[in-house]
This record gives structure tokens, C-alpha cells and sequence, in this order.
């Protein structure tokens, strides 16, 4: 008979590599690029895609946070203005705070859900409901 600690690590060794790691959702650094007086965030598709977000709530908060009016153009964000890929990834880390992980189980396995005038952060991991700041 095998003890309980073989026993463990032989159930470890078969669990997948992916249920074993503590970050499991790497997004992308935003790949910045400053012409002139304008900003490209050439990645932006891939970064709102990793997150699971709409392109349009994620520009609409930097275009606040930043205080640069922008617009997209296909799968990247344009800025107005010079502003540094620091800054830029500043924000997006203040994004992923406040509308990627839950508050309950800290897990990103979230979505936006608009109820009326309010958009509500559901957990698809604990079932968690919360009302998030409108943009």
C-alpha cells in the first residue's frame, strides 16, 4: 500500500501544467510607437483579445485615463499626442485591477454585463455579481 505522500505526488505529477501555475493569463506588453505627435499601440487587438474585452471600453477608459482623444484603426489604438509606453502600461495594469479580476476569488475569469445604466463585473469562476464605474 502507498502512503498518503506518494499517493499526493503522484496525483501532482498528472494534473496539468496550466491548473498547477499561479498566473495563467499573461497579457501582452503594449508594443508603443510614438510618429511624430501621435501614439500606436500596434498590439492593442491582441492585448483586448487576451482579456476577453470589448476594443471600444478599453480605449474609451484610456482615452480618459490619459486625457488624449484617439480612435482605432484596425488592431491598433492611435493617441493623439506623445505619450510613453510607461504611462501607457500604468494603465493598463489599473484597467486589469479594476475591470479584469474578480474581488472575490482574484481570478480574471470575468465578463462586463450591462444592466440598464449600470455594468455589472460577473465571475464566471465564483459567481460573484458587482456593479463597476461606468466609463
Amino acid at each position: 500500500m502507498k502512503s498518503y505522500e506518494d499517493m499526493l505526488k503522484e496525483a501532482e505529477e498528472k494534473l496539468p501544467k496550466e491548473t498547477k501555475e499561479k498566473e495563467r493569463l499573461e497579457i501582452p506588453k503594449p508594443q508603443v510607437l510614438v510618429q511624430g505627435n501621435q501614439t500606436f499601440i500596434t498590439n492593442f487587438e491582441e492585448i483586448t483579445g487576451v482579456m476577453r474585452r470589448d476594443s471600444k471600453h478599453f480605449a474609451k477608459f484610456l482615452f480618459r485615463e490619459l486625457a488624449k482623444p484617439g480612435h482605432i484603426d484596425g488592431k491598433r489604438l492611435i493617441l493623439q499626442g506623445k505619450v510613453y509606453s510607461k504611462l501607457i502600461e500604468k494603465k493598463l495594469e489599473s484597467y486589469i485591477k479594476e475591470f479584469l479580476y474578480c474581488k472575490e476569488c482574484n481570478r480574471p475569469d470575468t465578463k462586463l454585463v450591462k444592466d440598464g445604466r449600470i455594468t455589472f463585473m460577473i465571475c464566471e469562476a465564483c459567481g460573484a455579481k458587482q456593479a463597476v464605474r461606468n466609463i
